[in-house]
């Protein structure tokens, strides 16, 4: 090899300067002195290429090796995995597909958040972790938006095994702006439909119910084109407490009785009962028989069709309007697990049913809350007909009402 070196050498110098300054070809003919020149092309492969030619393609690691089609039951299956460390690894369950939501991004969501922030207000969208608050924020367009704004601070005086607000006997006192400063706001965004809610205040005398009628006023006052939902308490059952909000000017009087009778008592804090929220929807509809009156329940907490068909015979017994299914997610471990996702046909199958008994309206799906898509899903199908009915003389009745329906979605 040393006596090639000063032969290379001297090749290089003997080159013209036009190929000398050229790298590549000065070592392809160095290299021939020592090795036999062949073509690239046809060098036989190395035994390190052929194993990894004969192995797995890309294409295997994410393709079904069947290539064959998931059938229903495969992609209701729920998945599970690993996590942690080396030997600290848990099996944790996967959400259902149908489960999962977007992240919020939206301009209306980014102004609503910021708004809220500047004016101390809280909302149980952001409180109790709802999967909507993208769809509901965002909307199709400001007007549709659906905020749910929870009076009377965040820290509830009750302790409900499925809730994720916070609890403590003695909460913060009331904030005595706070009525006007919701008024502002929702006036500010012009929103079309909104959804009052609170915790349970049953450190104070009535409850808190004047300042929900206040709050509920003032809305009116500014904004009276806004479509009002009040998803109160039970006030503990006292019916003069529930007729103050009814009569306050608002558009629908919700309150949930969350489950079943018969589940009641494992899902729900010690002072809510099946029956006292009964009373409630009575009393809302006894104080004004023309208000829309709304519940929800929860599925998945381990309920039978008995004991739903019961629930569902009683709440229509008592006049309710509107009634809502939606899947119990777990908020944190603190909470009771679920016991079921239900599927969305099971959904499906208990909408059309409510519809059946006599409902006005069903919202029921897996992602479905108390007031999710209020003002898309139920707004126009009800109360704006209602309305236009009111304001439109007899002759025109008919005509108003072939608009509203062309109009709802």
């Amino acid at each position: 090899m040393a006596e090639l070196r000063p032969l290379c050498r001297a090749s290089l110098r003997s080159l013209p300067r036009s190929q000398s300054t050229s790298r590549h070809p000065a070592r392809s003919q160095c290299r021939t002195l020592a090795t036999t020149l062949q073509d690239p092309q046809t060098r036989p492969s190395t035994t390190f290429k052929d194993r990894l030619n004969a192995g797995p393609s890309f294409g295997d690691f994410v393709r079904n090796p069947k290539d064959e089609p998931l059938t229903p039951a495969d992609m209701l299956e729920l998945r599970t995995a690993q996590v942690g460390p080396a030997g600290k690894k848990k099996t944790i369950t996967r959400l259902p597909t149908w489960l999962k939501t977007p992240i919020p991004t939206s301009t209306n969501y980014k102004q609503i958040k910021h708004d809220l922030r500047g004016l101390n207000l809280h909302t149980v969208c952001e409180e109790a972790r709802c999967p909507n608050i993208s769809d509901c924020w965002g909307g199709s367009d400001k007007s549709r938006a659906t905020a749910t704004i929870m009076l009377m601070g965040d820290t509830c005086t009750r302790g409900c095994r499925f809730c994720s607000v916070k609890t403590d006997r003695a909460p913060p006192p009331l904030d005595p702006h706070e009525p006007e400063h919701t008024a502002e706001a929702l006036a500010r965004w012009g929103l079309g439909y909104v959804v009052l809610t609170s915790v349970d205040r049953d450190d104070l005398p009535d409850g808190g119910a004047r300042h929900f009628a206040d709050t509920i006023r003032r809305i009116k006052r500014k904004r009276p084109a806004t479509l009002v939902e009040a998803l109160t308490g039970d006030f503990q059952g006292d019916a003069a407490l529930v007729r103050e909000v009814a009569l306050s000017g608002l558009d629908v009087y919700a309150h949930n009785v969350e489950t079943t009778d018969a589940l009641t008592a494992g899902v729900r804090d010690r002072r809510a009962t099946f029956a006292q929220s009964l009373r409630v929807l009575a009393a809302a509809k006894e104080a004004r028989p023309e208000l829309i009156t709304k519940t929800s329940m929860m599925l998945g907490l381990g309920e039978t069709e008995e004991q739903m068909w019961d629930a569902l015979r009683r709440l229509r017994g008592v006049g309710v309007d509107v009634v809502t299914f939606g899947q119990y997610m777990r908020p944190t471990k603190r909470h009771m697990k679920v016991e079921e996702y239900v599927t969305p046909a099971v959904f499906e199958m208990w909408r059309e049913r409510a519809l059946e008994m006599g409902f006005l309206y069903c919202a029921s799906g897996p992602l479905v809350r108390s007031s999710y898509k209020a003002g898309e899903a139920f707004i126009e199908n009800v109360l704006l007909k209602r309305r236009a009915r009111a304001e439109a003389g007899p002759a025109d009745v008919g005509k108003v009402t072939a608009n509203v329906a062309e109009a709802t979605p």
